[in-house]
């Protein structure tokens, strides 16, 4: 089982992508456990601080190192944790190797980012993974969170009924996948592929493989690099 702890100012955000379709149904067998921190509830003072103005003048808050020190200090008390990722604009960008390493782990902290970011030093001496799911900005990292936990939850094995359906998704062998189909084999006129109604093993894969390969050159041309 995999436990992934996430730390958010508005974890409320998180409830619903947790709370349905495959992630539900592995939490649900046991097959992973995740659990919500407010950073809030560590916060200081009557109004349970957490962001404060950044040094320097900019504009925006920054949240506090003192309450993610503290929550992650406890968390750290009571197991160890393979990763403490930190979802940010300028970390690596999420792909699924990536994925398929996370899902070989047993304990995350995922820690959401919000307003201006987080005080740098808990990116230097707590953060051993930092990662983002694309080149622009969002409110907070929740989004992100979720788009973690879903990436990696669903390669557990147990999560999905037919597993081998994660592995032929796109990426897995550093290929786009190939084009899918389903009945009717002729709407409107428009006819899903001859070959794959041949009944022919050897000929569907070969075209599944030419389809990979040349979806790949036309949307993903950099990831064709790791091939040649």
């Amino acid at each position: 089982m995999i436990r992934i702890d996430i730390l958010s100012v508005l974890p409320e955000l998180l409830e619903s992508p947790l709370n349905h379709s495959i992630v539900k149904r592995a939490a649900d067998k046991g097959l992973v456990e995740i659990v919500l921190h407010n950073i809030r509830d560590w916060g200081k003072g009557r109004y349970k601080q957490v962001d404060d103005y950044p040094f320097g003048g900019e504009a925006g808050m920054v949240l506090m190192i003192e309450p993610i020190y503290n929550i992650i200090s406890k968390l750290k008390s009571e197991r160890e944790y393979d990763e403490i990722i930190y979802t940010s604009p300028d970390g690596e960008i999420l792909d699924q190797p990536t994925s398929n390493k996370l899902s070989c782990l047993k304990n995350i902290i995922i820690l959401c980012g919000h307003y201006k970011g987080i005080d740098h030093r808990i990116r230097e001496h707590l953060i051993t993974k930092e990662i983002s799911i694309g080149n622009f900005v969002l409110s907070g990292g929740e989004i992100p969170a979720a788009v973690i936990v879903d990436s990696v939850v669903r390669l557990i094995p147990g999560a999905i009924g037919d597993e081998m359906s994660a592995l032929s998704d796109s990426f897995q062998d550093e290929l786009v996948a190939p084009p899918v189909y389903t009945r009717p084999a002729d709407f409107n006129g428009w006819k899903v592929p001859d070959v794959l109604l041949s009944g022919n093993p050897k000929l569907i894969r070969s075209w599944q493989d030419e389809q990979s390969y040349e979806r790949t050159k036309l949307l993903r041309p950099g990831m064709l690099k790791n091939k040649e």
